[in-house]
């Protein structure tokens, strides 16, 4: 199996040093959003191979270490002699200080959350534009007491006496809170006085720029060579066959499966919208009874998703071999599979260098050892609304574009124990009655997904008819969200929130409680499994 590397763009990437922040996917986001290129790398890089990826700036991340602990992640002192811009977030910053000589002390004084910055001196540099004062997101036990030689203080707060720092001459600077969080008032005009002053940068990170690189790299990969898509009708996987169709055209054929997992009315929507949106040649292979049987008695979600991710590549070897008959005794084999993998599947799967798995997604962590396709994955170094922004591009409609996502392995994760057929006519109907709800609420832009999940392993007593129940939860899940790598949960109002639970519980046999789920991303995931 060929697997691209997760940068598949020439552009010089913002490489952002993870320290094991919780939000160091959100500082390469932030960069994104000032439309430079970045890439998250793991801290066990040593200098000279953080170089070899060729970047244009280094981001040192937060972490939850104290530098002076034992095992404690550190920088090399090298790296700030090589030229290239740093920026030091946090643990980052005191790293930085320590290398270079500064004094990082654990005072006893602790700042969580949100605290008052100071500006010291006239507030240039990485400062410049922000006020005297500032509200700003601390999360830090150490402090950095006297910075390196040859730094200036920018700023301070009542426990922090070097807050921030900067070396212009060379190119570096710190801040002690975390400017890519929302909570930080000025944080991205820090961020962006960084790239375009510290760094020098331009902005080139572009839709225009994403799409004309890649159908060139697309056609580069592809050659003349036949090639298949896996069609959901998901956001993902219809914005990379639109990029793959700019770029080779009727090489592609789209295959959709239609697993028996997906959501009422989907299959005939991608059917009827997206052929018509695009003019792809679509191929349909109606696969219920494979993927049902293959997940009968299994109930690890680990497991569903390998599963489901083995029993997709399988449908496309014998979409293959249909395809390959249909052209007739001459036909050529399809080389190519094209994936909408994204950035942070990548990542949460642990196929980004250094992160943790936290789930498989089924086209990373899911796919079989002989799979007999080359992927093609033109959105991988893509987050979600840099793919909407492209599929916009791409003139794709807004009903695609502006779909709520909604997982590959489909409602498989979001019943909560084995999937029967059963299972699934129930959630179908659940979803349906949810989705429509918060359709005619005039709520689906304000929502990022509202997942709708099964307990199908837990059940509860009710009372229905004037009769006992015993019956299973349905759990809502509404979350907002920019680009799904953290997520808070929904405001719905509460008379949505009324009319859902009571139309379910009514309208759906089986169910007898409806339930709400309040967590956020961190700690928990989207879905549930």
């Amino acid at each position: 199996m060929t697997t691209p590397a997760i940068a598949q763009t020439s552009q010089q990437p913002v490489l952002v040093v993870d320290y094991g922040a919780q939000y160091a996917q959100l500082i390469a986001r932030r960069v994104r959003e000032a439309n430079v290129y970045s890439e998250v790398v793991p801290h066990t890089l040593s200098t000279e191979q953080l170089l070899a990826k060729n970047p244009v700036a280094i981001i040192l991340s937060g972490g939850p270490s104290s530098v002076y602990a034992d095992g404690a992640p550190s920088v090399g002192a090298d790296l700030f002699e090589t030229g290239v811009p740093v920026l030091g977030i946090c643990y980052g910053f005191q790293a930085m200080a320590a290398a270079l000589g500064g004094t990082v002390a654990q005072t006893g004084l602790r700042e969580y959350g949100a605290t008052d910055i100071t500006t010291v001196g006239d507030g240039r540099s990485i400062l410049a534009g922000t006020p005297n004062h500032q509200n700003a997101w601390m999360s830090h036990g150490d402090s950095v007491q006297q910075a390196p030689e040859g730094f200036e203080v920018l700023a301070s707060t009542a426990s922090a006496p070097v807050a921030a720092f900067a070396n212009e001459a060379k190119s570096l600077f710190g801040v002690q809170w975390h400017p890519e969080v929302k909570h930080s008032d000025f944080g991205q005009q820090v961020l962006e006085n960084f790239l375009f002053d510290g760094a020098k940068l331009q902005p080139n990170w572009t839709t225009g720029n994403i799409v004309e690189e890649q159908v060139q790299r697309i056609r580069d990969q592809i050659g003349g060579a036949r090639v298949i898509c896996g069609l959901s009708g998901g956001v993902d996987s219809a914005v990379a066959a639109a990029l793959v169709h700019r770029a080779v055209g009727d090489q592609l054929r789209c295959v959709f499966v239609d697993h028996g997992l997906l959501r009422e009315g989907e299959a005939e929507q991608v059917e009827r919208d997206f052929v018509a949106a695009t003019g792809v040649k679509l191929y349909v292979a109606k696969e219920t009874d494979r993927f049902l049987d293959a997940l009968a008695g299994v109930s690890d979600p680990e497991t569903k998703r390998k599963i489901i991710g083995r029993e997709f590549i399988r449908a496309f070897e014998e979409a293959e071999r249909a395809l390959i008959s249909e052209a007739g005794s001459d036909g050529e084999a399809i080389k190519f599979l094209v994936q909408g993998t994204l950035y942070p599947d990548v990542v949460e799967s642990g196929g980004g260098e250094g992160a943790a798995n936290i789930k498989s997604h089924h086209n990373v962590g899911g796919l079989p050892e002989d799979l007999q396709f080359e992927l093609v994955e033109p959105l991988r170094a893509l987050f979600k609304d840099e793919v909407r922004a492209v599929g916009a591009q791409l003139g794709l409609p807004g009903e695609i574009v502006g779909r709520q996502p909604f997982p590959g392995p489909g409602l498989g994760i979001r019943i909560v124990g084995e999937v029967t057929r059963e299972r699934l006519a129930l959630l179908r109907k659940a979803d349906a009655i949810a989705r429509a709800e918060l359709t005619s609420a005039g709520l689906d832009n304000e929502v990022w997904q509202m997942p709708v999940v099964l307990l199908a392993d837990v059940r509860s007593v009710g009372v229905q008819g004037d009769g006992r129940t015993y019956g299973h939860p349905i759990v809502l899940r509404p979350v907002s969200s920019e680009d799904a790598m953290t997520a808070d949960w929904s405001r719905l109002p509460y008379d949505l929130l009324a009319r859902i639970s009571n139309r379910i519980t009514n309208e759906v046999d089986g169910v007898n409680r409806v339930v709400l789920d309040v967590t956020s991303k961190p700690p928990g995931t989207i879905e549930w499994e």
